[in-house]
C-alpha cells in the first residue's frame, strides 16, 4: 500500500509555499486544505505534465538541459515509487503536485526547484483533471461499446420473441424484445456522442496559464500541447485555470447516461418480480433474503438504479460549488476532483454491472408471448384493419373498436375470441380477414415503418449497429 505520512519534517514543507509565513498551519487547517487523499489518483498525469514542462523549458533555453536531465531522472524515478507503491503521501504536502516536487528535491536536489519555473499550481491541476478526464473518458467508452454489443446479442436472437409494450406501465401494443432492447442500444450511442463531445471540448492545454495571469517568460504553449495530446493551448489564461465546464460537461453526460441506465435497471426489477416473470437473473447476478428462504432478489439492478442518483448528485455538487466564484482560481474548485472520480467509478462499476446482467439474462418467452396478448393490446390493428381495408376515417374506426373491445370485456373473451358475428353487429364492414391481425405476433409484425418494431426491422437495425461498433 502506498503510504501517508504526517511528520515534523512534511510540516516543514511548507516551505514550498510558505516564504511568507513563519508557523505551520493548525491540524485543523491542514486536514481541511490538504487534497492528496483524493488528487493522488492524477498522480500519472502530473508526472506527464512535468515531464512535458521540463523539456519546453530546457528547449527554450529557460533551464539547463542537465537541469533538465535531472529532473526527468527524478519523475522517472518517482513515477517507478508510485506504481510500486513505494511512495509516500503526506497531508502536510496538501496535494499531488507539492508531494511529487517535495520528493523530486529528496532526490535530486535544486535543480527540482528550477522545475516550477513559468507554471502555478493553478495551471497544473487544471492540466492534470483535463488529462485523467481524457484517459476516463476512453475507459467509459469501451464500456459502453461493451455494454451495446451485450445488448445487440440478446437483441438479434430475441428478434421474433413478442412482448408486451408499455405506456404508462399499462399494455400498450405488442413489440419484439429484440426491439426494446435496440432502445436502449440508441441511448448508449447518444451517450456515447455526449462523451465525445465532451472530449472534444477538453482537449485544450491549459499548461503555462500560470496562475491567472500568463507568465513573463518565452515559453512555448504549442510544444506541451503537442507533447501532452491536446489540440492547442488554451487561449485565455484566467479562462484556462479557472473553468470547470469540462468537468461539468461530463458530469452532465455521466447523468443522462446513469439515468439511461437506471430505466433499463428498474426494468428488470419489474421483469424479474412474481408478477411478471418475463425475465430471470442467475446467482451471479441476485441475492437472497436473510429471513424469507425463496426470495431472489435483483439487487445488482437496484444498486445500479440507485448510483444514478449518487451520479446526478455528484453534478449537482460540482455546478454549486462553481456557481458563485469570480475568476479566477479560487480554493472551493479543489472540491471539483472527488464528485468527478466519484461518479467515474460509479458509473463504470454500473455499466460493468449492467453488461454482466443483460449477459446473464434468462428469457420466459412463454410469459412474455401470453402478457403480450392481453389487455386488448391488438385493438390498435383492429382500428388500422377498418382504416385499411374498409375505407373508414380513423377517428370513427377508433370509436368502433373501442365499442367492440367493450363487448369483448364484458364477455370476458380476447379480440380474436370474439365471434365475427359479435363484431358485425357493431360494424358490418368487418369481414373474417380481420382476425389475421388480431395475434400479438401479427400485430408486431405488421410494424414495418422505419424504427418500427416489426421482427425484419430489428433484424436489419442489428445489422447496422454491429457494423457502426465493429
Amino acid at each position: 500500500m502506498t503510504k501517508d505520512n504526517n511528520t515534523a519534517k512534511d510540516r516543514a514543507a511548507n516551505a514550498l509555499w510558505g516564504g511568507r509565513f513563519d508557523g505551520a498551519p493548525s491540524s485543523i487547517m491542514e486536514a481541511i486544505n490538504a487534497s492528496i487523499g483524493v488528487d493522488k489518483r492524477m498522480a500519472a498525469q502530473d508526472l506527464a505534465g512535468s515531464t512535458a514542462h521540463a523539456a519546453m523549458l530546457a528547449a527554450q533555453g529557460i533551464i539547463s538541459k542537465d537541469d533538465e536531465a535531472a529532473i526527468q531522472r527524478g519523475l522517472k524515478e518517482i513515477g517507478k515509487e508510485i506504481r510500486d507503491d513505494r511512495f509516500t503521501f503526506s497531508t502536510a504536502l496538501e496535494d499531488i503536485h507539492m508531494n511529487i516536487e517535495a520528493r523530486l528535491a529528496e532526490l535530486i536536489g535544486e535543480a527540482a526547484g528550477r522545475l516550477h519555473t513559468a507554471r502555478s499550481r493553478n495551471d497544473q491541476v487544471a492540466t492534470d483533471l483535463r488529462l485523467w478526464l481524457r484517459d476516463a473518458l476512453g475507459d467509459i467508452d469501451a464500456l459502453i461499446i461493451s455494454f451495446q454489443k451485450t445488448l445487440l446479442g440478446l437483441a438479434e436472437a430475441e428478434a421474433e420473441t413478442i412482448m408486451p409494450g408499455f405506456t404508462h406501465l399499462q399494455s400498450a401494443q405488442p413489440v419484439s424484445f429484440g426491439h426494446h432492447m435496440l432502445a436502449y442500444v440508441e441511448m448508449m450511442g447518444r451517450d456515447r456522442g455526449r462523451f465525445a463531445d465532451a472530449r472534444k471540448r477538453l482537449n485544450e492545454n491549459p499548461l503555462g496559464a500560470a496562475a491567472l495571469a500568463g507568465t513573463a517568460y518565452p515559453i512555448d504553449r504549442y510544444m506541451t500541447a503537442k507533447a501532452l495530446g491536446f489540440d492547442a493551448p488554451m487561449a485565455n489564461s484566467l479562462d484556462a485555470v479557472s473553468s470547470r465546464d469540462f468537468a461539468l460537461e461530463f458530469l452532465g453526460a455521466a447523468s443522462i447516461c446513469a439515468v439511461h441506465l437506471s430505466r433499463l435497471a428498474e426494468e428488470l426489477v419489474i421483469w424479474t418480480s412474481a408478477g411478471f416473470a418475463f425475465v430471470s437473473l442467475s446467482d451471479q447476478f441476485s441475492t437472497g433474503s436473510s429471513i424469507m428462504p425463496q426470495k431472489r432478489n435483483p439487487d445488482a439492478a437496484e444498486l445500479v438504479r440507485a448510483k444514478s442518483g449518487r451520479i446526478v448528485g455528484d453534478l449537482n455538487t460540482l455546478l454549486m460549488v462553481m456557481k458563485g466564484l469570480p475568476l479566477a482560481y479560487s480554493k472551493d474548485m479543489q472540491e471539483d476532483k472527488e464528485p468527478v472520480f466519484d461518479a467515474y467509478d460509479a458509473l463504470c462499476l454500473s455499466l460493468s454491472a449492467m453488461t454482466g446482467m443483460m449477459a446473464d439474462l434468462g428469457i420466459n418467452r412463454d410469459a412474455l408471448a401470453a402478457a403480450a396478448g392481453v389487455a386488448y393490446s391488438t385493438a390498435t390493428d383492429l382500428a388500422d384493419w377498418l382504416v385499411r381495408e374498409a375505407d373508414v376515417p380513423f377517428r370513427e374506426a377508433h370509436h368502433i373498436t373501442g365499442q367492440i373491445v367493450k363487448l369483448a370485456e364484458g364477455k370476458g373473451l380476447t379480440l380474436s375470441e370474439l365471434s365475427l358475428a359479435d363484431m358485425q353487429a357493431v360494424s358490418p364492414k368487418l369481414d373474417e380477414t380481420v382476425f389475421s391481425v388480431l395475434t400479438p405476433a401479427a400485430s408486431a409484425a405488421s410494424r414495418i415503418s422505419y424504427g418500427g418494431t416489426a421482427p425484419d426491422n430489428v433484424k436489419t437495425q442489428v445489422k447496422l449497429w454491429k457494423e457502426k461498433l465493429s
